[in-house]
């Protein structure tokens, strides 16, 4: 049972004993202070009093694979059909990752990392992405649920259509969901996972970096190129030190 964590704020008080989700709207402009203070422990707190909603948000990280990667094989294959030679669709779901890595980036800068003060900016910003800064050990939260990927989806397979050819479109859509696979996992395993090698440590290290020491930067998951071109590269602890002396 989660201890009973008390934050008084514009005289509401959140307890984290109770469903959370119609709390944190209340705290108001005090809600951003309030979410960027993590509580570690890989029990998560309830969200909803219904069963039903509470259900929809836990998720186990691998349904992540069973159900995208079948879907990312049948719109490959849909590509190969209508005439893409296997190097040309190679190619196309490359470049479908990169554009997935620009919008990973995107999506955690301007949308999750939103600054919210009513109720239901709170609220949703909670259900979005505040609840990960919350709790960001919670292991049935760390994916996105597939229910609303795939609401996601058909606005983003209508663009494609739009924005490239009948036979680039499946090809590149199955290529964005690749990357957006890749990054889901990547972001389980950095949370969860025991890096053996220099380069999943060094991504471990990164994106805890981003929860529990600058969250204003480090918005890159799978890499940190975009933070790069964009100068929001935090700086190091050994950098830090020199400014300040």
């Amino acid at each position: 049972m989660l201890n009973c964590f008390e934050m008084v704020a514009q005289e509401f008080t959140v307890d984290l004993d109770k469903p959370l989700v119609f709390q944190v709207g209340h705290l108001g402009e005090a809600y951003q202070e309030w979410v960027h203070q993590p509580i570690v422990s890989k029990e998560g707190p309830r969200f909803f009093k219904s069963d039903f909603w509470e259900f929809l948000t836990l998720n186990r990280w691998y349904s992540i694979p069973i159900i995208w990667l079948p879907v990312v094989c049948w719109y490959t294959s849909k590509a190969f059909k209508m005439g893409r030679s296997p190097p040309q669709i190679a190619v196309i779901l490359v470049f479908g990752i990169f554009i997935w890595s620009l919008m990973e980036y995107t999506l955690h800068r301007f949308l999750f990392h939103i600054k919210t003060k009513s109720y239901w900016g709170n609220t949703a910003h909670y259900l979005l992405h505040g609840c990960h800064h919350k709790h960001p050990q919670d292991g049935l939260r760390l994916v996105f649920p597939p229910t609303a990927t795939a609401i996601l989806l058909v606005p983003l397979w209508k663009i494609l259509n739009l924005i490239s050819t009948p036979t680039v479109a499946p090809a590149l859509f199955a290529g964005i969901l690749l990357g957006y696979v890749m990054y889901d996992c990547t972001h389980y395993y950095l949370h969860n996972g025991q890096p053996r090698n220099e380069i999943s440590k060094s991504l471990k290290k990164y994106h805890l970096n981003h929860h529990f020491r600058i969250q204003t930067k480090g918005f890159g998951i799978t890499s940190s190129l975009w933070d790069s071109v964009f100068g929001t590269l935090p700086q190091t602890k050994s950098h830090e030190k020199e400014r300040k002396q």
